[in-house]
């Protein structure tokens, strides 16, 4: 079994099969893709972490750069000693997986970037550096309401008050100084990435939900028409946290991209 911590990096393996490394977003942790997980343990090991500054991980003092969480994925990869695996990132973490995959092409088998953010316009970019001053001078807690409205619909949001009350947890967790570091990562991080992703060469997967205005379906074309052969994948009707608020919908196009690409 392995353990529950590697060095800096707390993490959980569950299934048999071949690897497939789950990336979570911003202010999460690795329990988020629990509404996942029972798909994809049934046909893959699944490896779950925390990112540094979230969780039970480390929580290094500021300020991060990608280049930290990369590494931070490569060490994870090594010590494990996984062969080319499958990578599934999620906002920040679908970042994550495309600077890695950038970086370190013969690592990755498949590639799946939900919900992720790309080549943000001045405007997408203004609000985002708004919600980090709003990080900075006030913490995690002043960001969260306005998050959920934006990842969950108003129907779930009255349906399940339970999982908006988890999510929320996770949030108010984390330490504050790490928040708003981690959180410049995630304003500014996807304009280093623009261009550098037509450098993937491996299958991928580019999902966005129609109503996630922050991370668009216009953001996923315009990354699948950057990548060399991406499908890309539009869900109708769900907001940025689709797949904990209908998993079926996210993993009905995960699961058999990955099948397709890692079990041969």
């Amino acid at each position: 079994m392995p353990p529950e911590k590697l060095n800096d990096t707390a993490l959980a393996v569950d299934g048999a099969g071949p690897p497939v490394i789950l990336v979570h977003g911003m202010g999460l942790n690795r329990h988020m893709w629990e509404w996942q997980l029972a798909r994809l343990t049934d046909h893959f090991t699944v490896i779950r972490y925390d990112l540094l500054g979230h969780g039970e991980s480390d929580r290094p003092a500021g300020p991060y750069q990608m280049r930290q969480f990369v590494d931070q994925l490569d060490r994870l990869i090594g010590a494990l000693e996984l062969p080319p695996c499958g990578l599934v990132g999620f906002s920040l973490g679908g970042m994550i997986v495309r600077a890695f995959a950038v970086a370190d092409p013969d690592r990755v088998k498949a590639l799946a970037i939900l919900n992720s953010p790309h080549d943000r316009t001045e405007s997408e970019r203004a609000a985002m550096r708004e919600r980090l001053q709003r990080a900075e001078r006030h913490g995690p807690a002043s960001t969260i309401d306005a998050a959920l409205e934006r990842w969950f619909t108003t129907e779930f949001a009255a349906r399940r008050p339970d999982v908006l009350d988890r999510v929320r947890r996770w949030m108010a967790a984390n330490d504050p100084a790490a928040y708003a570091a981690i959180y410049r990562v995630l304003a500014e991080g996807d304009a280093d990435l623009t261009h550098a992703i037509a450098a993937i060469r491996c299958p991928t997967l580019v999902l966005a939900c129609a109503e996630d205005h922050g991370n668009s379906p216009a953001m996923a074309r315009k990354m699948g028409a950057l990548i060399s052969g991406a499908r890309v994948a539009i869900v109708p009707d769900l907001k940025h946290m689709g797949l904990a608020e209908k998993p079926s919908a996210i993993s009905s196009v995960l699961l058999p991209f990955l099948q397709k690409h890692l079990s041969s």
